[in-house]
């Protein structure tokens, strides 16, 4: 009866300590949240990137005024350290506006049509590229096509995001291949040139970019996207005149690399200076508008963590670094260039997060991590987080540019904002920071801000060697 007593006593003083501690950490991170959305200061530092800096591309002067005016607002902020880190990037350039034209005897059309370059394509000739349509809707349909049918066509590329998905960026990534592989795959049967739907979850004028790959030993031939409005339109004509052509002109090309930077900014740990935790966003933003929600968001929500511990008087165990990557877009250049340098740094990585899924109402972060760590995650962070409507770490995966640390760091994690309209801008002309709601954007800096608040005082659950309290 003793037994049963004393454990039924130590069961209610853990529970007791348990709500005493979610109780303090939930008036912290109140504090956290309270203090973004009133001071509103990641906003002012968006409208500054976009406005000042919209369309840097990686190896374009813009990209390099993004490096030095985050610079600014770093050290603004009070970070015990602001320093740039060396990476060679890629130098692409779109030219003059792209042209396309859907071009029907039968149908009496010769139509305009808003398409884009995609990125790494190379241009066509001066005049531009004339050809007859074969439309497929992925990969394998074209496979399944007889070649000489394809032969001197453009393939038209018509498979859409699936609209049922709920979490969009799933769709995106069902989808987003085709974009990819496009003219390698249409190039192995010798067409001359790619057309690809824009990979976006809204019916629109407004054609959407992304990276596409070529492979050396196949011959490159030119890409361009198609707005999804366009895309519908150009099927229809097929379906009437299987005979149209489709005329399109680019002038793009890829230049020799350029020398550009990551911008790194920490505050040192008073108790763990050798462990650190990460958290960033990608710089580069493709050349069709402002990168707002991609990845401009993302850049202030990594920033803003250092202001938010600043101004709140919050001094970390360990170091909170903040590293905002170049040329995510197009290369991961930047990414590769703080792996390298984490991996004989000395210091211990024990969480790596990145926001890049826009400036939305967060909703929670996706883990890529062990099985236990995962449950230690859910159990230990998201009673805390939910309250704020940050909770739910049910998914999961990890960031471009922090995945290349999985290596040496055991929790990785992306931000997970509502994603209901990020693919309506993202990529396209339409990325802009007039798009972007502050309240939802500061809820996002602190939402990271209070997650990496956690991983500070409480570790990333893994058995530990020396250092950290959990």
């Amino acid at each position: 009866m003793k037994k049963i007593l004393f454990l039924f006593l130590f069961l209610n003083i853990l529970s007791s300590k348990i709500i005493f501690a979610q109780n303090v950490d939930s008036l912290q991170i109140a504090k956290i949240f309270s203090t973004a959305l009133k001071d509103n200061e990641g906003y002012h530092a968006l409208y500054d990137l976009c406005k000042h800096a919209g369309k840097r591309i990686s190896g374009s002067p813009l990209a390099d005024t993004a490096v030095n005016r985050m610079s600014v607002w770093l050290k603004k902020w009070g970070a015990d350290t602001v320093w740039l880190q060396e990476c060679m990037v890629p130098h692409w350039v779109r030219g003059e506006k792209e042209q396309a034209k859907i071009i029907s005897s039968v149908l009496k059309m010769n139509e305009s049509v808003p398409v884009c370059a995609l990125g790494m394509s190379i241009g066509t000739p001066a005049d531009g590229i004339k050809a007859g349509v074969i439309e497929v809707h992925g990969m394998g349909e074209l496979k399944n096509l007889n070649p000489a049918d394809i032969k001197g066509k453009i393939v038209f590329y018509n498979g859409p995001m699936p609209p049922e998905t709920i979490f969009t960026f799933n769709a995106y990534g069902h989808t987003v291949g085709q974009r990819w592989a496009s003219a390698m795959e249409a190039s192995r049967y010798g067409a001359v040139g790619v057309v690809v739907r824009s990979v976006a979850s809204h019916i629109d004028s407004h054609p959407h970019t992304g990276s596409m790959g070529y492979n050396d030993t196949i011959a490159k031939i030119p890409s361009v996207a198609i707005s999804t409005e366009a895309a519908e339109k150009l099927s229809a004509a097929l379906k009437k005149d299987k005979n149209l052509q489709f005329w399109f002109k680019t002038s793009c090309q890829t230049l020799p690399d350029v020398l550009s930077h990551n911008v790194i900014a920490e505050i040192k740990g008073s108790k763990y200076p050798n462990e650190v935790i990460v958290v960033g966003g990608h710089l580069d933003a493709w050349d069709m508008a402002e990168g707002a929600h991609d990845d401009g968001a993302g850049v202030v929500h990594s920033m803003e963590v250092i202001r938010l511990f600043k101004v709140l008087g919050i001094k970390p165990q360990r170091t909170i670094r903040v590293v905002l990557f170049m040329n995510e877009e197009n290369g991961t250049r930047g990414a590769k260039a703080y792996a390298e340098w984490a991996k004989t740094s000395g210091e211990k990585h024990i969480a790596a997060i990145e926001s890049d899924a826009g400036g939305f109402t967060p909703r929670g972060f996706t883990l890529d991590c062990s099985d236990a760590q995962k449950f230690y995650v859910r159990s230990k962070f998201s009673p805390v987080l939910s309250y704020f409507g940050a909770g739910d770490f049910s998914r999961d995966g990890g960031g471009a540019d922090v995945g290349y640390l999985r290596d040496i760091c055991p929790l990785i994690s992306d931000l997970a904002p509502d994603s209901q309209r990020y693919f309506d801008h993202h990529h396209a002309e339409t990325d802009v920071f007039e798009e972007v709601n502050d309240r939802e954007l500061e809820m996002g800096a602190a939402a990271v801000a209070s997650f990496v608040y956690l991983l500070d005082k409480y570790g990333n659950g893994m058995e530990r060697n020396g250092g950290g309290d959990e």
